[in-house]
């Protein structure tokens, strides 16, 4: 299959994980393995990754050296915390050889339904582009929002499938739909995905990758179900690339072919 592009990076899985929410961090490095994600995303405001020196690390279990640390501004509500946030991460995860510059935004709206603030996620963008960030944006599954993101610079548009952390699977594959028709940069499902199927309807549409947490890290089997979700976007990209068949109501053509059968005699 095709590399995942994102700005100046080139990934061949197109899965990314989150790191919250499992029983402990060898959890977490254990379901990381099992799904093949080689992006791996750190809310900054819960995940400790050198900010308190006397806590264990997720860089212990995750090192840069292995994995593509995507800090996020998972909690934040207002674009002022949102670049506060992305600009100690940078701090934090930059070393003298590299400046980490790839990042995940998103500022929520409401606590209840953690639904994206699409003004104040517009006004965050604008200013951490500015400031060489290349930024992968969670937004809400509009259309003409995800366009003036890309405008604006980002280096992804991350609509949401569902509301983050419900499950449901994808709503509105219409919208999608309509994102990508459009989009030039990557289109990445964010929030909603449940189970496998989910993540392979979001690669059939034409997506370009799926980010998840809490369908892994909530499963009965976290590691069992990393392994499913692996699986569940490979076989969706693989499906997309060969193009399915078209639907009809019904069909008047056999799957065998009819010309040339033999009449039995009478």
């Amino acid at each position: 299959m095709t590399t995942l592009n994102i700005g100046k990076h080139r990934f061949t899985s197109r899965l990314l994980v989150g790191t919250g929410k499992y029983r402990d961090f060898e959890q977490t490095r254990a379901a990381i393995d099992a799904s093949g994600a080689e992006v791996v995303t750190v809310a900054i405001r819960r995940t400790n990754i050198g900010q308190d020196p006397g806590a264990p690390s997720l860089l212990d279990f995750l090192p840069p050296s292995q994995f593509t640390l995507l800090p996020n501004t998972a909690g934040c509500y207002t674009a002022d915390d949102a670049i506060r946030t992305l600009r100690l991460a940078r701090e934090l995860l930059s070393t003298d050889s590299h400046d980490h510059t790839l990042v995940k935004l998103e500022v929520l709206g409401d606590p209840h339904t953690l639904y994206p603030n699409m003004a104040e996620t517009i006004e965050a963008a604008k200013v951490l582009v500015k400031e060489g960030f290349e930024v992968m944006v969670y937004c809400s599954d509009d259309p003409i929002a995800a366009k003036t993101l890309e405008e604006i610079g980002c280096v992804a548009v991350m609509p949401l499938a569902s509301l983050i952390g419900s499950g449901m699977g994808i709503l509105n594959p219409w919208n999608l739909q309509l994102i990508l028709d459009k989009a030039k940069v990557p289109v990445i499902v964010d929030a909603g995905v449940g189970t496998a199927s989910d993540a392979a309807i979001a690669m059939e549409l034409g997506c370009d990758g799926v980010l998840m947490n809490t369908a892994i890290a909530a499963a009965k089997d976290p590691v069992l179900m990393a392994s499913a979700m692996r699986k569940g976007v490979e076989a969706g990209r693989e499906a997309f690339l060969a193009g399915r068949m078209p639907r009809k109501l019904y069909s008047a053509t056999p799957s065998s072919p009819t010309g040339g059968l033999i009449t039995p005699s009478r």
